[in-house]
């Protein structure tokens, strides 16, 4: 991994967070001890000990040489039509001495100094803009704390808007392998097509951007079972006061008719798991869709991870994933295609771009963080 000082160019660090656990400092300590970075951006969505976390990093002797920075949580839970607990923290090196960040009220880029933190209401934050999404967009559905945050950057020269965004899940996976898509897909793709048209309308001039966060992205839930239980015999199980189906089972036709695999609402439990995580699970990715769609306004660099949820809560098992749901690349870091011409590539240091999960030993919670790092071309005029 390739250290500031021995590069021309700026070292940015983009993380991601469902929620903070206890391993989630200790592992981000120990990449800056390998990396020296002039720029990090941590996302969060749900805001569980974000205060141990913050304090942790914020006092770490790591982060000395960090000193500025910008801190945005949304935790006014009470204001229901606007709150969506997303938070976002930049944390600006000593020697990154042009950057900017803008003020969406005034629309003027401005110069970065101290700590500044917000927490609560937002409110009257001019240098951020977020977004619940709109309430008929799913009049079928719970209405829930999904949306965005965005803030919008000039690093040396170059612009580019940074979005943390949290897109809906799966609520059921009997529901999930109805069809394919699946009406939840269906949801996403419409959430994820408002948020890139509300930050490229041209309110504001439009910018390369990064999106980051849980986009909840799910397999090809109906093609995948398909293909997993293609020798198996299939039993449904309907509930006794309706022609509701509660459960699949799947059982192989040989092997003393083993459940191969069993879906319910809230259960997926599949008995070779071990799929999932071998060669990390490329042979799956021919089921991971959801990006499909925008292919032609965003991209992303090439996933050589495990499905990043949902794994394991017991510390003794870091690697498993729990049968609640169908593992997934749920977690992700997508980009414009101008925003990726503006990561410097070398040919000579494989390591110079890295895009994959944190923690991938020990126990981070259901969802692994991912981050990306890269160093960024600049602008020199």
């Amino acid at each position: 991994m390739s250290r500031v000082q021995k590069c021309p160019n700026n070292v940015i660090v983009l993380l991601y967070f469902q929620y903070f656990w206890g391993n989630d400092s200790y592992e981000l300590k120990r990449i800056l001890k390998i990396t020296v970075f002039v720029f990090i951006l941590i996302y969060m969505q749900e805001l569980y000990c974000f205060y141990h976390f913050y304090s942790s990093i914020e006092s770490s002797s790591e982060m000395a040489d960090f000193d500025r920075v910008c801190v945005y949580v949304d935790s006014h839970f009470k204001a229901v039509d606007s709150f969506t607990a997303l938070g976002s923290m930049y944390f600006i090196h000593k020697s990154l001495k042009n950057i900017q960040q803008y003020d969406f009220n005034v629309n003027e880029f401005k110069a970065v100094s101290g700590h500044n933190k917000y927490v609560g209401s937002l409110e009257g934050v001019t240098s951020m803009e977020k977004e619940k999404f709109p309430k008929n967009f799913w009049p079928d559905f719970k209405w829930s704390r999904k949306g965005y945050m965005r803030t919008r950057w000039l690093i040396h020269n170059q612009g580019l808007d940074l979005v943390n965004v949290h897109l809906f899940h799966d609520a059921s996976n009997l529901i999930a392998c109805n069809s394919s898509p699946s009406v939840y897909s269906a949801n996403r793709k419409k959430a994820l097509r408002y948020v890139i048209n509300r930050i490229s309308e041209s309110s504001y001039s439009p910018l390369p951007f990064f999106l980051f966060g849980d986009f909840n992205f799910r397999l090809d839930t109906l093609s995948l079972v398909q293909n997993l239980s293609m020798s198996a015999e299939i039993q449904k199980v309907k509930k006794d006061s309706s022609n509701e189906v509660e459960k699949i089972i799947y059982e192989e036709k040989d092997n003393d008719h083993k459940v191969l695999l069993h879906i319910e609402t809230k259960l997926f439990a599949y008995l070779h798991q071990a799929v999932f995580r071998e060669n990390n699970g490329k042979e799956l990715l021919k089921y991971d869709k959801e990006t499909s769609a925008f292919h032609d306004v965003i991209t992303e660099e090439e996933i050589h991870f495990p499905p990043s949820y949902p794994y394991s809560e017991d510390y003794t098992k870091p690697t498993q994933y729990m049968n609640t749901r169908c593992p997934a690349w749920c977690d992700r870091i997508l980009m414009s295609h101008s925003a990726r011409d503006i990561i410097h590539r070398r040919e000579e240091d494989e390591n110079g771009v890295v895009y994959d999960t944190l923690g991938s030993n020990i126990c981070m919670g259901d969802h692994k963080p991912v981050f990306l790092f890269f160093p960024m071309k600049t602008i020199t005029h």
